[in-house]
Protein backbone atom coordinates (compact mmCIF):
# COMPACT_ATOMS: atom_id res chain seq x y z
CA UNK A 1 0.00 0.00 0.00
CA UNK A 2 1.24 2.99 -1.03
CA UNK A 3 2.07 5.98 1.67
CA UNK A 4 -0.44 9.19 2.57
CA UNK A 5 -0.18 12.00 4.89
CA UNK A 6 -3.06 12.68 6.92
CA UNK A 7 -3.99 15.56 7.41
CA UNK A 8 -6.64 17.68 9.64
CA UNK A 9 -9.16 20.65 7.96
CA UNK A 10 -11.26 22.76 9.73
CA UNK A 11 -14.90 22.72 9.63
CA UNK A 12 -18.04 23.63 11.81
CA UNK A 13 -18.32 22.17 15.14
CA UNK A 14 -14.41 20.95 14.81
CA UNK A 15 -11.74 19.40 12.20
CA UNK A 16 -12.54 16.68 9.59
CA UNK A 17 -9.50 13.88 9.51
CA UNK A 18 -8.77 13.59 5.70
CA UNK A 19 -6.01 11.27 3.58
CA UNK A 20 -3.96 13.14 1.01
CA UNK A 21 -1.68 10.52 -1.51
CA UNK A 22 -0.17 12.88 -2.98
CA UNK A 23 1.75 13.23 -6.92
CA UNK A 24 4.77 12.60 -7.95
CA UNK A 25 4.15 16.23 -9.77
CA UNK A 26 3.24 18.82 -6.97
CA UNK A 27 2.02 21.14 -9.96
CA UNK A 28 -0.09 18.07 -10.78
CA UNK A 29 -4.10 18.25 -10.55
CA UNK A 30 -6.26 17.02 -7.44
CA UNK A 31 -8.89 15.18 -7.10
CA UNK A 32 -11.23 14.80 -3.97
CA UNK A 33 -13.08 11.91 -2.94
CA UNK A 34 -15.88 10.73 -0.95
CA UNK A 35 -16.78 7.16 0.88
CA UNK A 36 -19.77 5.35 1.69
CA UNK A 37 -22.70 5.83 4.39
CA UNK A 38 -20.11 3.22 6.77
CA UNK A 39 -16.57 3.46 5.05
CA UNK A 40 -13.86 5.46 5.58
CA UNK A 41 -11.10 6.91 3.85
CA UNK A 42 -8.76 4.33 3.52
CA UNK A 43 -11.44 2.45 1.06
CA UNK A 44 -9.88 4.93 -1.75
CA UNK A 45 -6.05 3.52 -1.10
CA UNK A 46 -6.80 1.07 -4.31
CA UNK A 47 -7.73 4.17 -6.52
CA UNK A 48 -4.73 6.02 -5.22
CA UNK A 49 -2.34 3.26 -5.80
CA UNK A 50 -3.51 3.02 -9.52
CA UNK A 51 -3.33 6.66 -10.22
CA UNK A 52 0.48 6.27 -9.82
CA UNK A 53 0.71 9.33 -9.02
CA UNK A 54 -0.40 11.25 -11.69
CA UNK A 55 -3.00 13.22 -9.55
CA UNK A 56 -3.43 14.21 -5.77
CA UNK A 57 -5.90 11.89 -4.31
CA UNK A 58 -7.64 13.51 -1.28
CA UNK A 59 -10.29 11.69 0.45
CA UNK A 60 -11.76 13.02 4.42
CA UNK A 61 -13.58 10.74 6.78
CA UNK A 62 -17.02 12.00 6.32
CA UNK A 63 -18.35 13.49 9.24
CA UNK A 64 -19.05 10.89 12.11
CA UNK A 65 -16.91 7.91 11.33
CA UNK A 66 -12.90 7.02 11.45
CA UNK A 67 -11.02 9.81 12.21
CA UNK A 68 -14.02 12.87 11.90
CA UNK A 69 -16.24 10.61 14.15
CA UNK A 70 -15.70 13.48 16.85
CA UNK A 71 -17.55 15.67 15.10
CA UNK A 72 -20.80 16.50 16.17
CA UNK A 73 -23.99 16.62 14.31
CA UNK A 74 -25.97 18.44 12.48
CA UNK A 75 -25.18 15.45 10.03
CA UNK A 76 -26.94 14.37 6.62
CA UNK A 77 -25.67 14.82 3.37
CA UNK A 78 -26.08 18.45 3.03
CA UNK A 79 -23.91 18.66 6.01
CA UNK A 80 -21.37 16.28 4.13
CA UNK A 81 -21.45 18.87 0.92
CA UNK A 82 -20.59 22.05 3.54
CA UNK A 83 -17.86 20.39 4.80
CA UNK A 84 -16.21 19.09 1.55
CA UNK A 85 -16.47 22.21 0.14
CA UNK A 86 -14.77 23.55 3.69
CA UNK A 87 -12.18 20.71 2.92
CA UNK A 88 -11.18 22.64 -0.48
CA UNK A 89 -11.31 26.06 0.56
CA UNK A 90 -9.09 25.24 3.46
CA UNK A 91 -6.45 23.61 1.31
CA UNK A 92 -6.61 26.60 -1.16
CA UNK A 93 -7.74 24.16 -4.18
CA UNK A 94 -9.55 25.53 -6.76
CA UNK A 95 -12.39 24.03 -8.58
CA UNK A 96 -11.38 20.12 -8.43
CA UNK A 97 -12.43 17.17 -9.57
CA UNK A 98 -15.12 15.59 -7.23
CA UNK A 99 -15.55 11.54 -7.01
CA UNK A 100 -17.94 9.94 -4.71
CA UNK A 101 -18.63 6.24 -4.21
CA UNK A 102 -22.05 4.93 -2.98
CA UNK A 103 -23.28 7.19 -0.56
CA UNK A 104 -20.34 10.02 -1.60
CA UNK A 105 -21.97 9.57 -4.98
CA UNK A 106 -24.71 11.14 -3.59
CA UNK A 107 -22.79 13.43 -1.65
CA UNK A 108 -20.63 14.58 -4.84
CA UNK A 109 -23.65 15.36 -6.68
CA UNK A 110 -25.23 17.68 -4.26
CA UNK A 111 -21.90 19.21 -3.63
CA UNK A 112 -21.76 20.24 -7.37
CA UNK A 113 -25.00 22.02 -7.38
CA UNK A 114 -24.62 23.57 -4.07
CA UNK A 115 -21.34 24.86 -4.88
CA UNK A 116 -20.70 24.65 -8.58
CA UNK A 117 -17.44 27.48 -7.80
CA UNK A 118 -15.79 24.69 -6.15
CA UNK A 119 -16.30 21.53 -7.99
CA UNK A 120 -15.78 20.53 -11.46
CA UNK A 121 -16.61 17.26 -13.49
CA UNK A 122 -18.02 14.61 -11.46
CA UNK A 123 -17.29 10.58 -10.95
CA UNK A 124 -19.76 9.23 -9.61
CA UNK A 125 -19.08 5.37 -8.33
CA UNK A 126 -22.13 3.13 -7.89
CA UNK A 127 -24.19 6.09 -6.52
CA UNK A 128 -25.82 9.22 -6.63
CA UNK A 129 -28.63 8.25 -8.61
CA UNK A 130 -32.03 7.72 -6.26
CA UNK A 131 -35.13 6.22 -6.35
CA UNK A 132 -38.00 7.62 -3.96
CA UNK A 133 -38.04 5.78 -0.68
CA UNK A 134 -41.22 2.88 0.07
CA UNK A 135 -44.03 4.70 1.57
CA UNK A 136 -44.83 1.65 3.87
CA UNK A 137 -41.44 1.45 5.17
CA UNK A 138 -40.28 3.31 8.81
CA UNK A 139 -37.06 5.43 8.81
CA UNK A 140 -35.16 2.02 10.16
CA UNK A 141 -37.09 -0.11 7.77
CA UNK A 142 -35.75 1.69 4.85
CA UNK A 143 -32.42 2.23 6.18
CA UNK A 144 -31.86 -1.23 6.92
CA UNK A 145 -33.09 -2.04 3.28
CA UNK A 146 -30.31 0.72 1.73
CA UNK A 147 -27.07 -1.00 3.62
CA UNK A 148 -28.09 -4.21 4.70
CA UNK A 149 -25.77 -5.85 7.16
CA UNK A 150 -23.79 -2.86 7.75
CA UNK A 151 -26.29 -1.67 9.47
CA UNK A 152 -26.04 -4.55 12.28
CA UNK A 153 -21.75 -4.39 12.57
CA UNK A 154 -22.54 -0.87 13.94
CA UNK A 155 -24.01 -2.27 17.41
CA UNK A 156 -21.01 -5.17 17.52
CA UNK A 157 -18.38 -5.83 19.34
CA UNK A 158 -15.34 -7.67 18.07
CA UNK A 159 -12.66 -9.55 21.04
CA UNK A 160 -9.52 -8.05 17.95
CA UNK A 161 -8.59 -7.06 15.06
CA UNK A 162 -8.46 -10.39 13.57
CA UNK A 163 -11.89 -11.04 14.55
CA UNK A 164 -12.76 -8.15 12.71
CA UNK A 165 -10.61 -8.94 9.62
CA UNK A 166 -12.40 -12.64 9.75
CA UNK A 167 -16.10 -10.51 10.23
CA UNK A 168 -15.08 -8.99 6.40
CA UNK A 169 -13.39 -11.70 5.22
CA UNK A 170 -16.57 -14.03 5.51
CA UNK A 171 -18.34 -11.60 3.55
CA UNK A 172 -19.44 -12.62 -0.25
CA UNK A 173 -18.79 -9.73 -1.39
CA UNK A 174 -15.02 -9.97 -0.64
CA UNK A 175 -14.50 -13.35 -1.38
CA UNK A 176 -11.25 -13.88 -3.44
CA UNK A 177 -11.08 -9.80 -3.06
CA UNK A 178 -9.13 -9.23 0.05
CA UNK A 179 -5.90 -7.37 -0.01
CA UNK A 180 -3.57 -5.44 1.91
CA UNK A 181 -5.62 -2.42 1.49
CA UNK A 182 -8.85 -3.54 2.27
CA UNK A 183 -7.51 -4.91 5.63
CA UNK A 184 -5.91 -1.27 6.17
CA UNK A 185 -9.39 0.30 5.27
CA UNK A 186 -11.72 -2.26 7.26
CA UNK A 187 -9.31 -1.65 10.20
CA UNK A 188 -9.64 2.05 10.21
CA UNK A 189 -12.69 1.43 11.21
CA UNK A 190 -12.12 0.11 14.59
CA UNK A 191 -12.61 1.87 17.87
CA UNK A 192 -11.70 1.22 21.48
CA UNK A 193 -9.81 -1.45 23.26
CA UNK A 194 -9.65 -5.55 23.45
CA UNK A 195 -11.93 -7.14 23.73
CA UNK A 196 -14.56 -4.67 23.21
CA UNK A 197 -13.47 -3.17 19.58
CA UNK A 198 -16.07 -2.10 17.78
CA UNK A 199 -16.90 0.13 14.57
CA UNK A 200 -15.85 4.21 14.72
CA UNK A 201 -19.44 4.99 12.72
CA UNK A 202 -21.73 6.94 15.10
CA UNK A 203 -25.37 5.69 14.59
CA UNK A 204 -26.97 9.10 14.72
CA UNK A 205 -24.91 9.81 11.77
CA UNK A 206 -25.60 6.56 9.69
CA UNK A 207 -29.16 7.10 10.80
CA UNK A 208 -30.06 10.50 9.41
CA UNK A 209 -27.58 10.10 6.18
CA UNK A 210 -29.29 7.13 5.40
CA UNK A 211 -32.58 8.44 5.57
CA UNK A 212 -31.35 11.59 4.02
CA UNK A 213 -30.22 9.63 0.63
CA UNK A 214 -34.11 9.78 -0.32
CA UNK A 215 -34.49 13.60 0.46
CA UNK A 216 -36.29 15.58 -2.73
CA UNK A 217 -33.02 17.72 -2.60
CA UNK A 218 -30.45 14.83 -2.88
CA UNK A 219 -33.07 12.54 -5.30
CA UNK A 220 -33.09 15.69 -7.69
CA UNK A 221 -29.39 16.72 -7.61
CA UNK A 222 -28.33 14.63 -10.44
CA UNK A 223 -31.01 16.85 -12.95
CA UNK A 224 -29.08 20.11 -12.12
CA UNK A 225 -25.42 19.21 -11.88
CA UNK A 226 -23.46 22.16 -13.72
CA UNK A 227 -20.47 19.88 -15.48
CA UNK A 228 -20.52 16.72 -17.10
CA UNK A 229 -20.56 13.55 -15.06
CA UNK A 230 -20.12 9.54 -15.37
CA UNK A 231 -21.95 6.81 -13.17
CA UNK A 232 -19.50 4.05 -13.22
CA UNK A 233 -22.06 1.05 -12.08
CA UNK A 234 -21.56 -2.23 -10.81
CA UNK A 235 -22.66 -5.12 -12.52
CA UNK A 236 -23.39 -7.15 -9.39
CA UNK A 237 -24.76 -5.92 -5.30
CA UNK A 238 -23.92 -5.25 -1.93
CA UNK A 239 -23.17 -9.08 -1.46
CA UNK A 240 -22.08 -10.06 -4.87
CA UNK A 241 -25.62 -10.86 -6.06
CA UNK A 242 -26.22 -10.72 -9.52
CA UNK A 243 -28.99 -7.90 -9.22
CA UNK A 244 -26.91 -4.76 -8.69
CA UNK A 245 -27.76 -1.30 -7.24
CA UNK A 246 -28.39 -0.71 -11.03
CA UNK A 247 -29.08 -2.20 -14.22
CA UNK A 248 -29.99 -0.95 -17.67
CA UNK A 249 -33.61 -1.09 -16.60
CA UNK A 250 -33.57 0.52 -13.95
CA UNK A 251 -31.39 3.46 -15.12
CA UNK A 252 -34.09 3.49 -18.15
CA UNK A 253 -36.18 4.12 -15.50
CA UNK A 254 -34.59 7.01 -13.78
CA UNK A 255 -34.86 9.03 -17.35
CA UNK A 256 -31.51 10.45 -17.31
CA UNK A 257 -31.98 11.91 -20.90
CA UNK A 258 -31.07 15.43 -20.70
CA UNK A 259 -29.26 15.44 -17.80
CA UNK A 260 -25.21 15.52 -17.92
CA UNK A 261 -25.22 12.15 -16.40
CA UNK A 262 -23.49 9.45 -18.77
CA UNK A 263 -23.78 5.87 -17.03
CA UNK A 264 -21.19 3.23 -17.96
CA UNK A 265 -21.23 -0.59 -16.55
CA UNK A 266 -18.14 -1.86 -14.85
CA UNK A 267 -18.72 -5.76 -15.44
CA UNK A 268 -17.20 -8.40 -12.72
CA UNK A 269 -17.54 -5.93 -10.46
CA UNK A 270 -19.41 -5.49 -7.34
CA UNK A 271 -21.06 -2.70 -5.05
CA UNK A 272 -17.45 -2.85 -3.19
CA UNK A 273 -14.71 -4.43 -5.45
CA UNK A 274 -15.96 -1.57 -7.82
CA UNK A 275 -13.94 0.24 -5.82
CA UNK A 276 -11.89 -1.75 -3.58
CA UNK A 277 -10.59 -4.25 -6.22
CA UNK A 278 -7.97 -3.99 -8.86
CA UNK A 279 -10.50 -3.61 -11.93
CA UNK A 280 -12.58 -1.37 -10.47
CA UNK A 281 -9.94 0.64 -8.81
CA UNK A 282 -7.90 0.89 -12.10
CA UNK A 283 -11.02 2.20 -14.18
CA UNK A 284 -11.98 4.71 -11.61
CA UNK A 285 -8.25 5.63 -11.44
CA UNK A 286 -7.69 5.95 -15.20
CA UNK A 287 -11.04 7.94 -15.68
CA UNK A 288 -10.05 10.41 -12.96
CA UNK A 289 -6.76 11.16 -14.83
CA UNK A 290 -8.81 12.07 -18.05
CA UNK A 291 -11.39 14.33 -16.14
CA UNK A 292 -8.61 16.37 -14.65
CA UNK A 293 -7.48 16.91 -18.26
Amino acid sequence: MIAYEEINVPVSGGELAALRWPAADPRAPTVVALHGITANALSWATVARQLAGRVTLIAPDLRGRAGSSGLPGPYGIAAHTDDVAALTEALGLGRVVLAGHSMGAFVAALAAVRHPDRFGPLLLVDGGVGFPAPTHLTPDELLTAVIGPAMDRLSMTFTDRAAYRAFWQAHPAFAGAWSEEVDAYIQRDLTGEEPALRSSCRIEAIRTDGVGLFDEEVLTAVRKLPAEATLLWAARGLMDEGQGLYDEARLAGADLGGTRMRPVAVADVNHYTVLTGERGGREIADRLVALTR
